[in-house]
């Protein structure tokens, strides 16, 4: 796997022979976004498997420790569990069982983009889009094209982007890093925001949309997301900017009822105290550090899935729109992933 934590100065893959070593690339962030580590951690219950075999405590121990590597996003537990679910059938259908939901994510990230950018083009008319990001959604995020990055890529495709405007998103700046990498290589057009400028920027009409990416989607439509996110919905509602949450159906929980059932994770003072290993802060300053946000589905415009969108400013939820068939894009080829 790429190590994010060391973009964009250094492109460094990492090898991951066993257990303890995947789990510690899951939590300092070297592999993140809701479907990449889904990804992950089915590939983990394969090495799993195959280091300790199909039964035994070692083996129960090993895939209990990748299900609760991080508590918020859902895609971690749910593939986890998806895949153990074939652990008794032996390695070969654990490891293709853990190639299906990658390939599963490779298809719903072109999906995603294309239900997304033509919703897009319904939400703002003839005007180019002018497309507020927070966070990393991009293939780094999704193993391919991404989720809300998917549809700016497709966007920029179809000639329809004018500029992507992705914010830095502290503390470990993964919307400066990884955000500006990824359009960096696509060829988008770009600007990196501050933070804090972003809501204002929205008051003063320099984006026309906002799309952001959910690692858990409630059942009642409430998103779990990148802190700064709930920021952002606010400041769309006030300036008249549709506010789209594009994910995965993978991403959706529907026995979580709504945000407040949540567990939100909090990282600790040092991402926030020190940067680049360099303290910012006075010494033994503590930092409230949440890693998500809950947005209500009363601010969100739309839910795009790779199978069907769903309208929480119509009353819409999850729950009450059925769903639709992959989207694919005919022109799509290994230099578009």
């Amino acid at each position: 796997m790429i190590d994010q934590t060391r973009l964009p100065q250094e492109l460094v893959v990492l090898d991951i022979p066993d257990i303890p070593t995947l789990v510690a690339a899951i939590r300092r962030l070297s592999v993140r976004g809701a479907p990449a580590i889904g990804v992950a951690g089915a590939y983990g219950v394969a090495l799993a498997v195959h280091l300790y075999g199909n039964t035994g405590p070692k083996l129960a121990e090993a895939i209990s420790a990748v299900r609760s590597a991080r508590p918020t996003a859902v895609n971690l537990a749910k593939m986890v569990d998806r895949t153990a679910a074939r652990v008794s059938a032996g390695l070969e259908e654990v490891l293709a069982e853990a190639d299906r939901i990658r390939d599963e994510e490779l298809a719903a990230s072109i999906s995603m983009g294309e239900y997304g950018a033509d919703l897009a083009d319904e939400l703002i008319g003839e005007a180019a889009a002018r497309a507020m990001t927070i966070c990393n959604t991009g293939g780094l995020a999704a193993v391919s094209r991404g989720t809300a990055l998917a549809v700016i890529q497709t966007l920029h495709e179809r000639g329809r982007l004018e500029m992507a405007l992705p914010t830095e998103t502290r503390p470990l700046l993964q919307g400066g890093r990884l955000t500006t990498w990824e359009l960096g290589r696509m060829g988008a057009p770009f600007r990196l925001l501050v933070d804090g400028a972003a809501p204002f920027l929205l008051s003063r009409g320099e984006a026309n949309l906002v799309l952001a990416g959910a690692d858990r989607i409630a059942a009642n439509g409430d998103v779990a997301n990148k802190i700064g996110t709930f920021s952002l919905a606010l400041a769309s509602r006030h300036a008249g900017v549709p506010f789209i949450v594009v994910a995965p159906e993978s991403t959706i929980d529907l026995e979580t009822p709504t945000g407040a059932d949540i567990d939100i994770e909090d990282r600790g003072a040092e991402e926030v105290t020190s940067l680049g290993g360099m303290e910012v802060a006075l010494p033994g300053t503590d930092a409230l550090n949440p890693a998500f946000d809950i947005t209500p589905a009363d601010f969100i415009t739309a839910i795009v899935t790779d199978r069907r969108i769903i309208r929480p400013d119509r009353g819409e939820s999850p729950q009450t729109v059925p769903r639709g068939e992959l989207r694919t894009n005919q022109s799509d080829n290994p230099e578009n992933v």
